[in-house]
């Protein structure tokens, strides 16, 4: 959310962060500009930190060269009562606990007691998701869940046990890359790579809610690790070709839900249509699809042939489904 960015920007960030610190250089100063600030902070911000003729006041320079803060004490980080009230209805979101230890969470209730929350989550209803999703409060979810986080920060390995999505147990030594969410299952995964031998075998992807154990074998997979390389050992041969109408502002939605996809994308000047080529991971194909499908008649799925034919089987045993519900609804009817 941007409702704090006034209050704690960047530039707020990098000065609290380095005044904490009690005495700096301008090295340090200048490293964490160019680690927490824009591309161009580098260019002036220095000089609004460090003493000179046009800095802030926030440090002195001593003898041996050094940076002081002015300030007994590092300053207070204080929340206004919009920043509590967001933090409280935060609080009720149970994913937060596959985060924060209990302790923590039971402190910060403590604290904020007397606040009334932002908004509460009865207040929203989500369409076009399963009614199933991950088990968020169950205490062996979210122990895998943190060994899991841990695992992907850590590189460590993991002998982990699962089952698949054709009901297939499985169990290996695995290597954790990227943790994700998906929204539209209300679901998190993690992507990774199967191990064999101590070497990479194959890479795939885990729901976390399919996994039954998970025990850290106390190694580290010590060799360099390439996301990019990663998805583009899974990404298709040949694009996804879509037509998009602009009816229903189809085009700014299209694009909205699959921002984070490569994509190469043409407009014709007459018709407004987009013509768009989609690259995707091919283990994710029937995920694009009910993606695709949910636009409806605002969209035409130009090839490959293989993603046609799929869609159009989808779309008859939609139809089969809908006759045989309206008939046996008909034949009720007094």
């Amino acid at each position: 959310m941007n409702i704090f960015s006034e209050l704690y920007g960047a530039y707020f960030r990098i000065a609290a962060k380095l005044l904490t610190l009690g005495t700096t250089d301008d090295k340090t100063v200048r490293e964490a500009i160019f680690r927490g600030g824009f591309r161009d902070s580098i260019l002036f911000l220095p000089q609004k930190l460090i003493p000179g003729s046009e800095d802030w006041g926030l440090f002195r320079r001593e003898k041996d060269g050094s940076l002081r803060r002015v300030t007994k004490n590092a300053p207070p980080r204080i929340l206004t009562g919009l920043q509590k009230s967001w933090l409280k209805a935060k609080l009720s979101d149970p994913r937060i606990r596959l985060f924060m230890e209990e302790d923590a969470l039971a402190e910060l209730e403590r604290r904020l007691s007397g606040t009334v929350p932002l908004y509460r989550q009865e207040q929203f209803r989500t369409t076009d998701r399963p009614t199933e999703h991950d088990p968020y409060s169950d205490p062996e979810y979210i122990a895998n869940f943190r060994k899991i986080l841990r695992a992907v920060k850590d590189r460590s390995i993991l002998e982990i046990g699962f089952v698949s999505g054709k009901k297939n147990r499985i169990f290996g030594s695995f290597v954790m890359l990227k943790m994700e969410y998906s929204p539209r299952n209300d679901r998190f995964r993690v992507y990774c790579y199967q191990l064999k031998g101590g070497k990479i075998s194959d890479s795939g992807m885990i729901n976390i809610g399919r996994i039954r154990s998970v025990r850290d074998t106390g190694q580290v997979f010590t060799e360099e690790i390439s996301m990019d390389s990663y998805f583009s050992s899974r990404k298709c041969s040949s694009p996804a070709v879509i037509r998009v109408t602009p009816e229903r502002n189809a085009v700014e939605r299209f694009m909205l839900e699959f921002a984070s996809f490569e994509k190469h994308s043409v407009r014709d000047p007459e018709t407004g249509e987009h013509t768009v080529e989609l690259w995707y991971d091919v283990h994710d194909e029937i995920e694009l699809l009910i993606k695709l499908l949910s636009f409806g008649p605002v969209i035409e799925i130009m090839g490959p042939e293989r993603l046609r034919l799929q869609a159009r089987d989808r779309v008859r045993r939609q139809v089969e489904l809908l006759e045989k519900f309206d008939g046996g609804w008909k034949n009720d009817r007094p």
